[in-house]
């Protein structure tokens, strides 16, 4: 019985690679790309990609020795889409370990969150690049800055690209107005972010006056690049509900604008939500337009109606850029780290806000 059994276990695994195989070719290729590195030049970058391609190779060569052709083309594809997928992974990667490594210092200087740029100068930044005198100045202004742009323009964007795309699925019916108005979004998706802080500048230069930079200037420039976004990824949510809660809605005698607040838009909530993150991730690291627009503080500035207001971008930009210090700019280059970082973590705690919304709002699927 045994025996047979034992029989019947090799006939199942005749022609297939062990388990372990992947680990193997995995181990023997490490080793090689490393001695192969070592005669040229080691340097981990390298060390990767060669030892990604003897291991393709490997794997692949073994597998058509022992299965045959067609599992080697499988191995070889699968090898291909997980490399193809560690490629796209490396930038964020290496973007946010090396943000992470420059950014930490700067984020826990005492007082780099809670105090502005007012009054420091360029002494300062000597004395703790040559004396080793604590790092002073921080990124408040600037923080609050950014949420107050970014809160408004997210105000103006939102209702806009959200009725935009209601009007587009729901009585748009590709009447010449829909399709303009769908041919002007495609156009404003494109558009430099220049552009828009020119736009914004101009507009407001023709109604109050010439130079007027303040925070809600910068949040109208902001809008022009978030409602396309809002408005694309609204439509592309409201046309994946099904007709079917439409057509179930209207048989129960509910009106049309009733449907659509209390079936459709609850039903597409959570892309909706998504999309929002979305247009807000894609303006709150805008830096030129808000340059033109609102200008640059070094003070806390709490109303966006008037006066220039700093933000985390413009902050970045000018630390690097124009450091407090010309003949030391490790201080500043520290502040510039530190505030990217604070801006990758806004980024992170709206995407999972967003995440939280979407799961309060979507609708209820239990019995």
């Amino acid at each position: 019985m045994t025996a047979t059994v034992v029989r019947k276990r090799s006939a199942l695994t005749k022609g297939q690679l062990p388990k372990f195989a992947p680990y193997i070719v995995l181990a023997v290729a490490l080793v090689v790309a490393a001695a192969i590195m070592a005669l040229i030049g080691f340097n981990a970058f390298g060390w990767g990609i060669v030892a990604a391609i003897l291991f393709a190779v490997g794997l692949v060569s073994w597998s058509g020795a022992v299965e045959g052709a067609r599992k080697a083309k499988d191995k070889l594809a699968t090898c291909l889409v997980v490399g193809a997928f560690l490629i796209a992974l490396l930038p964020l990667i290496s973007v946010i370990v090396t943000v992470l490594i420059n950014g930490i210092p700067g984020l826990i200087t005492p007082g780099f969150l809670g105090t502005s740029m007012n009054g420091v100068t360029g002494a300062f930044d000597n004395k703790a690049a040559e004396e080793g005198a604590p790092v002073l100045g921080g990124i408040y202004h600037a923080l609050m800055g950014t949420i107050q742009i970014t809160l408004l323009a997210t105000v103006i964007s939102v209702p806009v690209g959200l009725l935009t795309s209601i009007y587009l699925v729901e009585y748009g019916n590709d009447r010449p107005l829909a399709r303009a108005i769908t041919f002007f979004v495609d156009v404003m998706t494109g558009i430099p972010s220049i552009v828009a802080g020119l736009f914004a500048a101009a507009f407001f230069f023709a109604i109050v006056g010439p130079g007027t930079k303040t925070g809600a200037v910068a949040a109208v420039a902001l809008s022009v690049l978030m409602i396309p976004v809002v408005v694309r990824s609204s439509e592309e949510m409201l046309k994946i509900v099904p007709n079917e809660l439409r057509e179930a809605s209207y048989a129960l005698g509910v009106r049309k604008w009733r449907t659509i607040t209390k079936v459709v838009i609850p039903t597409a909530i959570s892309g909706i939500a998504s999309g929002v993150t979305l247009a807000i991730a894609r303006v709150i690291g805008e830096t030129a337009p808000i340059l033109v627009t609102a200008g640059f503080a070094t003070t806390i500035n709490n109303n966006v109606f008037g006066g220039w207001m700093a933000s985390l971008p413009t902050f970045i930009y000018t630390q690097i850029l124009n450091p407090t210090s010309p003949s030391n700019p490790g201080p500043s280059d520290q502040r510039a780290w530190g505030a990217a970082l604070v801006l990758i973590i806004l980024v992170m705690l709206l995407n999972l806000g967003a995440r939280l919304i979407a799961r309060m709002f979507a609708p209820k699927t239990g019995r």
